[in-house]
């Protein structure tokens, strides 16, 4: 159901969120809270895999809004951000254009009234029919407003980020054949940064700052159990207390929250009640990326299970 007003408390966004599936730390509800009512994006930097594209995916879904997405890379310009003009229909335009050119200048007793003729027929060309919206022209013609994700920000180019910021600051572009366009219904902006590289000033002043980093073990425990049914406390407690130990080894890829869902879900496929070393040794590469951290794991599987029962007993 659509709910498009902001929402009248932090704990209001915490349940909002938590109906789409998205379990958020006060930190998170906070700022969701906060960007709504003074109408600012949220930049969202940390980790690949903590839940940063979840955050805009469940906010469009608790919200009833579309969700547009503007994946970046490096190279992205304004035509693949913003509008180009279709190409093909202008040409097939100009081939009816041609085969007219007769009916279109009839009546014209002087070459300056072919001209305006001409001038006029050629307008066409450039309406708003001829316009191919790219995703952030897209959010700016939503009529009931829209969550736009600007997906990995920190990947594409300054000059990428410059344009951005032009558009984020007064929420319209200009297009030269057909004036400005401003938003319908100002969207929600999120824009997310694994730290790639470091953003501009500029862009960090118009944006609210929100990090996710690794959660706690009890904000986790929470995340597996929504995303993983049927999975039993015991043995999330287990999957997470392992993980925290895992996450401080001197690793090349720390586990983030994604892959803890994924082992949980092939533990729960493989009916594990509880973590053994040796289940843990052969599914331990749905945890970790690399073979180097493996290697570098396998030696610590023992105690960290052993440790990590001892956690869901006790802890």
């Amino acid at each position: 159901m659509s709910n498009n007003l902001p929402a009248v408390s932090i704990e209001a966004v915490t349940s909002g969120l938590a109906s789409a599936g998205y379990i958020a730390s006060p930190q998170i509800a906070t700022a969701v809270y906060l960007a709504e009512r003074i109408e600012k994006p949220i930049l969202v930097e940390g980790p690949a895999g903590v839940g940063k594209t979840e955050l805009a995916k469940a906010l469009a879904a608790w919200r009833g809004l579309k969700m547009i997405r503007m994946q970046c890379y490096e190279g992205l310009d304004e035509a693949k951000a913003l509008y180009e003009w279709k190409y093909a229909k202008q040409l097939l335009y100009t081939q009816i254009l041609k085969d007219k050119l007769g009916e279109v200048l009839g009546g014209a007793e002087t070459l300056s009234a072919a001209l305006d003729r001409l001038h006029d027929f050629g307008d066409v060309f450039f309406s708003k029919e001829f316009v191919e919206p790219r995703p952030l022209l897209q959010a700016l013609e939503q009529a009931k407003g829209c969550v736009l994700l600007v997906d990995e920000i920190d990947k594409s180019d300054a000059e990428f980020e410059s344009l951005l910021l032009e558009i984020l600051s007064d929420y319209q572009i200009s297009i030269p054949e057909l004036g400005t366009v401003a938003a319908l219904v100002k969207p929600t902006v999120i824009l997310t940064s694994n730290g790639e590289r470091d953003l501009s000033d500029a862009l960090k002043r118009r944006c609210l700052h929100l990090h996710i980093g690794f959660p706690e073990q009890k904000l986790e425990e929470r995340i597996v159990e929504s995303r993983v049914p049927g999975i039993s406390q015991s043995l999330r407690g287990q999957i997470v207390g392992f993980i925290n130990q895992v996450r401080a080894l001197d690793l090349k890829k720390l586990p983030s929250v994604s892959e803890t869902i994924d082992w949980a879900r092939v533990l729960v496929l493989l009916q594990s009640s509880e973590l053994d070393h040796e289940t843990v040794k052969e599914t331990l590469n749905v945890l970790l990326k690399y073979e180097a951290d493996i290697e570098t794991a396998m030696p610590q599987v023992t105690s960290f299970v052993a440790k990590a029962g001892r956690q869901g007993v006790f802890g």
